[in-house]
């Protein structure tokens, strides 16, 4: 009789640990958007359902202001670091292996490595010392900082995708006298196209969601949605706040189920 093998799904317990680790998680992100549809100010109290939260965001000229700028950072960023992380993603993996191969494969994950707040600080230094020497301000520092920031989670899609590509259909084009630009335009894009938009959809969600780095980076006036959500929590919590953070929270998982579709293998 062949073996089952070892499942932790049979140890004891095991179904009652994954139900609660699962309440854990959502019940708080319930409780959330339930109560974004209380009609009463205090959280404590259940009036009735409602979606004046909702409309009162929407008519909210400084939530509108502060969604455009998240929302411009975010396309801005992911598109930059896309770029960068694609070019990475072929000098690392469409070559023979050489010399440092793992110490660049470290630095272009560094942001992952290194604590949030650490990179948060180090850019600050940076673009103060910039912003100093020429006088320059603007929305550029954040998206230069939600692109570094981004980069690496752009990259492991991209890469991941490259390194399952079967280089059968590009050899071939090689036989058939193409150059490495046709090539490339021809075959490894249309390919590595899934793994791109990944990329671009997963660093659309980091960059839109970042508080720490854009917190430390931005300048007077140049709040995003993330930041004006904190800021109105330190003044006042109503359930305008649990509003917006459903509409990020929808946003968020429409962007992820993308991700998850174009990403996951086929039989």
């Amino acid at each position: 009789m062949a073996s089952t093998g070892f499942s932790v799904s049979r140890l004891p317990g095991f179904a009652t640990i994954a139900m609660l680790a699962f309440l854990a998680l959502y019940i708080p992100i319930l409780t959330l958007v339930v109560f974004s549809f209380n009609s009463e100010v205090t959280m404590g109290n259940w009036g009735e359902f409602s979606l004046s939260w909702y409309q009162k965001a929407w008519a909210n000229e400084d939530v509108k202001d502060a969604t455009l700028r998240s929302l411009t950072i975010a396309v801005l960023a992911a598109v930059c670091s896309t770029t960068l992380a694609t070019m990475a993603a072929l000098g690392t993996t469409r070559r023979a292996t050489f010399k440092g191969q793992t110490f660049i494969y470290v630095m272009i994950n560094q942001p992952l490595m290194v604590p949030e707040i650490v990179t948060a600080v180090a850019l600050m230094i940076v673009f103060g010392l910039i912003k100093t020497v020429t006088g320059i301000h603007g929305l550029g520092y954040l998206v230069l900082a939600h692109t570094a920031f981004c980069i690496p989670f752009a990259y492991l899609p991209i890469r991941a995708r490259l390194e399952g590509m079967d280089l059968t259909l590009e050899t071939a084009a090689a036989d058939l006298y193409a150059t490495p630009w046709l090539t490339f335009r021809r075959v490894t894009m249309p390919l590595l196209m899934p793994g791109i938009i990944a990329g671009a959809m997963l660093a659309f969600v980091v960059s839109l969601d970042d508080v720490v780095i854009t917190e430390f980076v931005k300048s007077a006036g140049q709040d995003t949605l993330p930041t004006y959500m904190l800021g109105q929590l330190r003044r006042q919590l109503t359930p305008e706040i649990n509003a917006i953070s459903t509409g990020l929270l929808l946003l968020t998982v429409v962007m992820l189920t993308a991700f998850f579709l174009l990403t996951r293998k086929k039989d």
